[in-house]
């Protein structure tokens, strides 16, 4: 029943795709976020995203709207940093294993790029917010019944063979979609709309806390940080964090409180070292190989590290760290482009909080862009300690700024054509009327 109830969506979303291709888009969010097929059991392992991403890009072709493209800043350094990873593939030390990982983070940017182009208005950019908070949120409710129910013993992990499976990545997933929670409150008009994203942005937090993950605890205070220093409601803020704090030491076990108090003594923690050997591996291997890196995931490969530092080899795993992910993976080129993505994105949110309307007054868009430079700030903080690099929720957000942003641009030179237009038409009356009144006075 499930099977068939997940591939009756399909189809129906296809059909949509085809007259209107951003449902193919929503679609295709949806399936990479939530990886709706991988809970399915006659679904499970099918490439049935891989179906959907074809489909919309047809549909794109076919209706036009390929030919509509803006070229931007963020649009472009997306599509710089897909193109180097062609160049470190070439040169991987290690093809084949770098392959898979190689076509994930190429499709993934490609995703983003369609976002970021495709998101053409207000309805389109809020429903990619909608399907981004829906998606993890998902997981964010459930997470919360779990951890309530289980009184916390357990950590809340994510989907088996995804991208969240881990617990550290599916806090830090929720922690990044916290920001949006709350925008899309401010833009709900329906009162129990407002009360339902309350309640789901109350689950998160119990689900971030429920993950037991030290980097999510720690995106978590950024968030906090991020919220307080910018809301006119600090005391309010400072009452909601102290009264959680006491809520998740008085509920949370004891194992909970201790794993938090262990962020002070990093230099203890085994699991920690055992990081620090990683990036050591991925810096050695980006030293070797300046400009293309290893491979992606390629130093994850004892036979390989032992090659750089047979000492750390064995203890190193993953590098858990989008920085030094790209670094190992893609060198020193492949690491400056990705962080240049990560700061034009912040900037360009920036810019957007400066935003007016016509009467002088904040419009959706400075919302929106404060909102999600604090998303991109969580995760960028989270993403120090995961190997999320490959994740399209943030890379949605990253779409949304840049979709936002050009927006805001059109709007603009719309403006001063329009104004230029009007200057113009004034001068040529002026022009006229003393052409007149030469010829008559003689």
């Amino acid at each position: 029943m499930r099977d068939a109830l997940l591939m009756a969506v399909i189809a129906a979303g296809l059909l949509t795709a085809l007259r209107y291709p951003f449902a193919g888009i929503i679609l295709w969010a949806w399936f990479s976020l939530m990886t709706p097929h991988q809970m399915a059991y006659g679904a499970f392992g099918v490439p049935l995203n891989l179906v959907i991403a074809g489909a919309t890009i047809i549909a794109l072709i076919l209706r036009g709207e390929a030919t509509r493209f803006r070229l931007d800043g963020v649009t472009f350094l997306l599509a710089l940093v897909a193109g180097w990873l062609f160049v470190s593939q070439a040169a991987s030390l290690d093809p084949v294993n770098s392959a898979l990982y190689f076509d994930r983070f190429i499709k993934t940017l490609l995703f983003a790029i369609l976002c970021a182009q495709m998101a053409t208005d207000k309805l389109r950019i809020n429903a990619l917010v909608w399907i981004l908070v829906l998606s993890i949120g998902f997981f964010a409710a459930k997470g919360a019944l779990f951890t309530i129910v289980t009184l916390g013993q357990y950590r809340v992990q994510g989907v088996e063979l995804t991208i969240l499976e881990d617990n550290n990545h599916m806090g830090i997933a929720i922690a990044t979609v916290l920001p949006f929670i709350l925008y899309l409150r401010g833009e709900a008009a329906k009162p129990w709309m407002r009360s339902a994203l309350a309640l789901l942005f109350f689950a998160a937090l119990v689900s971030i806390i429920g993950t037991q993950s030290r980097g999510a605890f720690i995106s978590l205070i950024v968030f906090a940080g991020s919220f307080w220093m910018r809301s006119h409601h600090k005391l309010k803020i400072i009452a909601a964090a102290a009264f959680a704090g006491f809520a998740a030491l008085a509920f949370m076990p004891a194992a909970w409180t201790e794993r938090m108090a262990t962020i002070t003594e990093a230099n203890e923690d085994s699991s920690f070292m055992g990081r620090v050997d990683a990036w050591v591996i991925n810096t050695k291997f980006a030293l070797e190989n300046p400009f293309t890196g290893a491979g992606l995931r390629n130093p994850y490969q004892t036979d390989l590290a032992m090659k750089v530092d047979p000492e750390r080899a064995p203890r190193a795993k993953a590098a858990h760290s989008i920085y030094f992910e790209m670094l190992g993976g893609a060198g020193f080129v492949g690491l400056f482009l990705y962080l240049a993505l990560l700061l034009a994105a912040f900037l360009k949110s920036a810019a957007l909080q400066r935003l007016r309307n016509a009467a002088g007054e904040k419009d959706w868009r400075t919302r929106l862009g404060y909102f999600a430079q604090i998303s991109l700030a969580v995760f960028c903080v989270g993403g120090a300690s995961t190997s999320l690099e490959m994740w399209d929720g943030y890379l949605i957000v990253i779409a949304l700024i840049a979709a936002t942003s050009r927006m805001a641009s059109l709007e603009k030179n719309n403006a001063l054509a329009a104004e230029a237009q009007r200057r113009q038409s004034w001068r040529s009356r002026a022009r006229g009327a003393s052409s007149l009144l030469i010829t008559q006075s003689g």
